[in-house]
Parts: C-alpha cells; structure tokens; sequence
C-alpha cells in the first residue's frame, strides 16, 4: 500500500505538536522543581538577568499555542488559513531556533540549548542544530498537507505508524537528551565526572535560599569568579557586609537535583570570616 505524498506531509503534524508539547513541559517541570523560572535558560543566558524571565515566558507559550494549533489544526475541522498560519508558525519557530543555537553555541560553548528543560544540559553541538533543521523542514512540508483522517485498514494504520517511529528514531539520534536519559536510567557518573554547565549552576544558585540571604549584599551584576574543584563549583561575588567590602563565596554541588549550597563572607580587606552576617 502506497504512502501518498500529501499523506507523509500531514504525518509531520502530530510529530511537531509533540515536540513542541514535549519542550514546553520539560521546561515547565524544571522550573517547577527548582521553583524558578530562571531555571531554564537555555538561549536566553544570550540576553541580560532582567529580559531572561520574560523571554523564557514567551518561548514557552510560543511552543504551547503553536503545539496546541497543530493539533486543532490537524484533522477535517481546522484546514486553510489556521492550518496554514499554524504550520507556517512552526517552521518560522524552528528557523530562528536553528540561528539561535547556532549563535549559543559560539558565545557559550558550555551551555545547553534547554530545549526539554534539565535533560538538556549537554553543549549545544551539530546534532542538536540538525534536530532544529529537520523539525524547521518538516514543518515547511506540512504547510498545505491535507487534513489527516482515520486509516482506512490496519495496513495503513501499521504504516503511519511504521513512519512515525522512523522519523522518531531519526531524532533520537539527534537528541544528546536520549543520552541523559540513559544515565538516570541506569549507570550515575561519578560527580568528580558529571558534566554540569556554569549557567545551569548560576540557575539553582539564584533560585536557592542561600542566595536569597545574601543576594542584598552582592554588588555587581555577576560573579567576579568561577572555579570547580572536584564535586564543587564555587562562586565568587563582591559585596557589602556591614559597611565593610565583602568577598561573598557561594559553593554548589554538582547534582542535577536539589544540590547541597554553602556559602562563606570575608572580609576583603582582612580575610576575617564574617559568614552569618545579615
């Protein structure tokens, strides 16, 4: 039984919707866990703190409308112009993803792209761009794709499906994620080994207590230092105690989850601890 042309077009729908769906919660649940919005970054650490939040807002109602759309789209009731500005939305969506990871991964070679929320920590590399291509070109094919129905025969139904897994497989092996997955599944890396990136450690430090307690005292818009050693990534800031400048010096563990955070105050001047100080 022959896969007709427009059929494979009108397939990448429900493919999209799900991609799009599927990105948008594994950003909401991390955030959701770490309790901060600025949790999963991703592209937006190219932009300052304060415009960070509100991208983040935005990225992820784009990927929930236009996921949405898709699949209200997708069937007899949704064709013509929603359907088209649905699917053209998409690939629009996915062609500034492609220019935005690319631009990522030169100025932050270190950072994740966040695409589903913490599974997506590893640096941005060329199979993660290629994923972004290939779902920007799926979405350019199922502009004007007919509306998708039933199958007539399980032998149809069996091949839809057989495609569908195809192009799944095919994006799995684009996707490091499938890696992590892995991991969490089966083997943990020693944490001496973990790979955790910087902005993903500034995420869980700004999102903590700790950092709430002393976040008054810090002068500056960033850290004056950053240094792992071993398990630890410590984190330096200038600042304030008491009328007397301060080296404020955060320590966070490098665990994926609710990592433990120290944190030491010094005087600059003196090296005193002034650890405690409100």
């Amino acid at each position: 039984m022959a896969l007709s042309v427009l059929t494979l077009r009108g397939l990448q729908v429900p493919l999209l919707a799900v991609m799009l769906l599927g990105g948008c919660v594994g950003k909401a649940s991390q955030v959701i866990r770490q309790r901060s919005i600025a949790a999963a970054l991703g592209p937006t650490g190219l932009f300052p703190w304060r415009l960070r939040r509100p991208i983040m807002i935005v990225m992820c109602m784009v990927e929930f409308g236009l996921g949405l759309g898709l699949l209200a789209t997708a069937g007899r009731f949704g064709p013509g112009l929603p359907a088209t500005a649905a699917r053209g939305g998409t690939a629009l969506f996915f062609l500034i993803a492609i220019g935005t990871l690319y631009e990522v991964r030169q100025r932050r070679p270190e950072a994740g792209c966040g695409c589903f929320g913490e599974l997506s920590d590893a640096p941005i590399g060329l199979r993660t761009i290629g994923r972004a291509a290939f779902l920007c070109v799926a979405a350019v094919a199922a502009v004007g794709a007919a509306p998708l129905r039933m199958p007539s025969s399980s032998g149809q139904a069996a091949l839809w499906l057989g495609v569908l897994a195809l192009e799944l497989a095919f994006i799995a092996a684009l996707s490091p994620e499938i890696a992590e997955i892995g991991v969490r599944l089966g083997y943990s890396e020693p944490c001496e080994l973990r790979r955790l990136p910087v902005t993903r450690t500034m995420a869980t430090l700004r999102s903590s207590s700790q950092w709430r307690r002393y976040a008054k005292q810090v002068t500056g818009d960033g850290p004056v230092d950053v240094w792992r050693e071993g398990c630890w990534r410590f984190v330096v800031f200038d600042g304030v105690v008491r009328g007397r400048a301060a080296v404020i010096v955060f320590a966070v563990y490098l665990q994926p989850r609710k990592p433990p955070i120290r944190v030491a105050v010094l005087d600059e001047a003196t090296d005193e601890v002034l650890s405690g100080a409100v």
